[in-house]
């Protein structure tokens, strides 16, 4: 579960650190924002100076002249500062990625060009401060309300070739936000590369915990990916309908993935091969039954297409679904392969799912991005932990759970 013991420390100590961060951001930026003016007034003077004592016929006597060699200090110690100042803000800048500090780090001498590249660096950071102080307007509005808090307990079940490990969490900043909202938060612990079977076998058991352990009766799903058709065996297929209020698919490719059907065109050997080197890296990390050979043939389409005429959505449980979508390969450096080449096999996608393989009862739309970048698999559960104009998760997911408390659930 997250947030209780040792959790709410870690939660408050996380919290210090985010407003330390945001002091030191906020303190670097407003100082980048000096350098960029004064870079350009400290130059304008320098060449005054310059033009006075006509410096390329007289180099000696414009070297005499105290305001000749304070202007070239001051400029120089202005280029100094604005290039340091940009370096560290290049650290603390959580917008900007891994390979753009390193462009911006390998162009930072360039006379000109880092003075392009620190006002581009001055406008994320400057963009991280405004939603970073909104956030905290929006939690201190929030702090007593408490809009997450659900009447059942909330149960996040992870996708294929992930598993919930405790200082790396694939729900990324998503379960600190709804707890600090007042729900109450646990985790499949489902193998990353098991059968839909046997992953809900692991569900079914955590449910039963999780209602001995808070007295609910029931717990609200929200099923990432792979996860999605886990929880539908588990609800349909394990009969734990009884057990279950809700549940929330989210990019589940209920109608299967092309790029399994193309994969499964390769020589049996060779998949299998491939399939028994993924099983013998996944128990090393925890699983102690990966079968990813059947696991990755359950994600079809014939095989979805039988899995759904097998098992219909059970009676007394509610449930709805999201997908999302990429603009482009560009989207996504991880998923920028399985979109091209999902794209050409059936459509537009968010990487790995199309948006009609992700549509099931109460589809409640396709989450996209006024921006270049559009919306990806990975970024529906904050994988790269990352804010970005057009698409909020943290806020997504607060949303979500917060129409489940009104709805009673």
């Amino acid at each position: 579960m997250a947030g209780k013991g040792g959790d709410g420390m870690k939660d408050m100590a996380l919290s210090v650190a985010d407003r330390a961060h945001l002091l030191l951001l906020r303190f670097l930026t407003g100082l980048l924002a000096l350098f960029l003016i004064l870079v350009p007034v400290a130059g304008a003077w320098m060449v005054s100076r310059m033009r006075v004592f006509s410096v390329f016929h007289d180099f000696g006597g414009y070297l005499r002249h105290w305001s000749s060699i304070g202007s070239l200090a001051a400029f120089l110690l202005c280029c100094l500062g604005m290039t340091g100042t940009l370096f560290w803000l290049c650290i603390v800048c959580r917008r900007l990625r891994i390979a753009k500090r390193l462009i911006v780090w390998s162009m930072i001498w360039i006379p000109v060009v880092n003075y392009g590249l620190a006002i581009y660096v001055w406008w994320l950071a400057k963009e991280e401060i405004d939603h970073a102080l909104y956030k905290i307007r929006l939690d201190d509005v929030r702090v007593e309300r408490q809009i997450c808090r659900t009447k059942y307990p909330l149960l996040l079940v992870h996708g294929v070739g992930f598993r919930d490990y405790r200082y790396f969490n694939y729900w990324g900043r998503i379960p600190r936000e709804l707890v600090k909202n007042g729900a109450k938060v646990y985790y499949g612990h489902q193998e990353a590369w098991g059968t839909v079977e046997n992953n809900a076998a692991f569900l079914q058991r955590e449910i039963m915990e999780i209602c001995r352990e808070t007295g609910a009766e029931k717990v609200n799903i929200i099923a990432h990916s792979k996860g999605g058709l886990d929880c539908r065996y588990l609800i349909s297929g394990l009969c734990m309908a009884p057990y279950v209020a809700t549940l929330t698919t989210i990019n589940t490719p209920h109608g299967g993935s092309a790029i399994v059907d193309f994969l499964m065109g390769l020589p049996e050997g060779v998949y299998r091969f491939i399939c028994r080197r993924i099983d013998g890296y996944f128990k090393k990390f925890g699983d102690l039954n990966p079968n990813t050979y059947v696991a990755s043939h359950q994600l079809s389409c014939a095989c979805c297409r039988e899995f759904n005429k097998k098992y219909a959505d059970a009676p007394g449980v509610y449930y709805q679904s999201y997908a999302s979508l990429m603009k482009s390969g560009f989207s996504s450096k991880l998923l920028c392969i399985p979109y091209w080449l999902l794209k050409a096999l059936d459509g537009p996608n968010d990487g790995l799912v199309t948006e009609e393989s992700a549509r099931w009862t109460n589809f409640r739309g396709t989450i996209k991005n006024h921006r270049l970048r559009g919306v990806s698999h990975g970024d529906m559960i904050d994988l790269t932990r990352e804010d970005y104009q057009g698409f909020e998760v943290l806020e997504f997911y607060v949303r979500l759970v917060e129409e489940l408390a009104e709805m009673g659930f």
